[in-house]
């Protein structure tokens, strides 16, 4: 099994392009089985929830051809309305084909997705929510097991916020008959990006980046070229990754409008940031400013950024106060960092961080995705040699995240 060897204190300095936003990849691919004509994507990011994705779509029948960050989906052969439970399990996102497949099909059978390691993540407000759009739906052995002639347009109010719940919704109200109103949908960009490519299909869809998406049926879509929005969470990794390390990246091929209250806070913690049109430049000289903030659905501070600026804060002057509201155990890195010397206390929902001086490397061990980008950070900050162990998670949402960092001046290497 891979691990990451890091030597920490090296500034960093360079640039370093940003991957397509692995949450906006895969529900915009899960967007392919909604028509036979092919989707051309561009800027796919390489990564392994990617890949199990399209291994997904392939069991279906759907046709995909690949190149580099380049991909073309084509659905004119779609012959199995099913997401077996071997493929589900390593991939709670495996549920964005439910909506696509009832849509088009009129059926689906899908595996409930297995436990998951940050939080239960329930799926009852995407079946609540094809429900009022007419679908019978059974849980028998597992699966979840869909059924409408058609789906019928619905007003659609959500108990929560929820990303992909919206995202499946609004992919089966695309082919429903009539007028969907969708209340208290997700705002995240990556939801925004689905829209945009589903328009491009012929989708019409009306409250683009609002909390409530007006969709209006049609009988078919068409296909459509789409590039992928760039990585906010990538891009946030990296710009903690600076500030905790010191230095001067510039990252490339990103956006800043979409990452306004992450910037905020790195801003209070004393990086100097300058950006325009594709780029994000951050400099950072002296120690971290504690920085404390609460997690809370975009607009807000994302939650996909929580473990990292833990890592930060780890380090940095002063006491900070990190609230966690979207996931229960959400708080799995803590004990990790403090093996490397961190001072962290949990209090229910909210971490205590005590900033120290600094860290000393040590094994230790990712438990989740983002919680793996928090220990890569602390390993850089960290004095001596620092040993990741379970980075397949890291792998999951970042695209060869070594490579960029040694391009950049990190001692970080991949050893087995």
């Amino acid at each position: 099994m891979d691990k990451l060897l890091i030597t920490g204190g090296r500034r960093l300095s360079g640039e370093i392009a940003i991957s397509g936003a692995k949450n906006a990849a895969l529900p915009i691919l899960c967007a392919g089985l909604l028509t036979a004509e092919p989707v051309a994507l561009s800027n796919l990011p390489h990564l392994q929830d990617v890949s199990t994705m399209l291994r997904l779509l392939r069991q279906m029948g759907l046709q995909v051809e690949q190149q580099d960050d380049r991909c073309t989906l084509q659905g004119n052969a779609i012959d199995k309305l099913e997401a077996p439970y071997e493929l589900v399990k390593t991939m709670r996102a495996s549920i964005l084909v439910l909506g696509p497949l009832l849509a088009r099909f009129g059926e689906a059978r899908v595996s409930l997705p297995g436990g998951c390691a940050i939080g239960s993540r329930p799926v009852e407000q995407h079946i609540k929510g094809l429900q009022a759009m007419g679908a019978e739906i059974k849980i028998e052995a597992g699966y979840i097991h869909a059924k409408a002639k058609r789906l019928k347009g619905a007003r659609i109010v959500t108990d929560m916020i929820t990303v992909t719940g919206t995202e499946n919704l609004l992919m089966a109200a695309t082919l429903a008959d009539g007028e969907t109103v969708l209340e208290n949908a997700a705002r995240e960009p990556e939801v925004t990006d689905l829209a945009k490519l589903l328009v491009a299909m012929g989708a019409r869809i009306e409250g683009i980046g609002s909390d409530r998406l007006l969709i209006q049926g049609v009988a078919a879509l068409h296909g459509a070229a789409h590039a992928i929005i760039a990585d906010r969470i990538e891009t946030g990794t990296f710009l903690c990754a600076v500030a905790a390390a010191g230095g001067d990246v510039t990252l490339q091929n990103t956006r800043s409008d979409i990452l306004d209250a992450v910037l905020d806070k790195l801003r209070e913690a004393g990086v100097i940031l300058t950006s325009g049109s594709g780029w994000v430049r951050a400099q950072m000289a002296s120690r971290p400013k504690a920085v404390s903030f609460r997690t809370t659905e975009y607009p807000g501070f994302p939650t996909d950024m929580q473990a990292q600026f833990m890592a930060l804060n780890a380090i940095a002057a002063g006491t900070s106060r990190v609230t966690e509201t979207i996931f229960e155990n959400r708080f799995m890195h803590v004990q990790e960092l403090n093996r490397l010397g961190a001072a962290i206390d949990i209090e229910g929902h909210t971490a205590i961080v005590h900033g120290v001086e600094q860290l000393v490397g040590a094994p230790v061990m990712a438990t989740d995705l983002r919680a793996s980008a928090s220990l890569v950070i602390a390993g850089l900050a960290a004095q001596g040699e620092t040993l990741i162990d379970r980075i397949y998670h890291l792998d999951r949402g970042y695209d060869r995240m070594e490579v960029k960092l040694s391009a950049v001046g990190a001692d970080i290497k991949r050893v087995q």
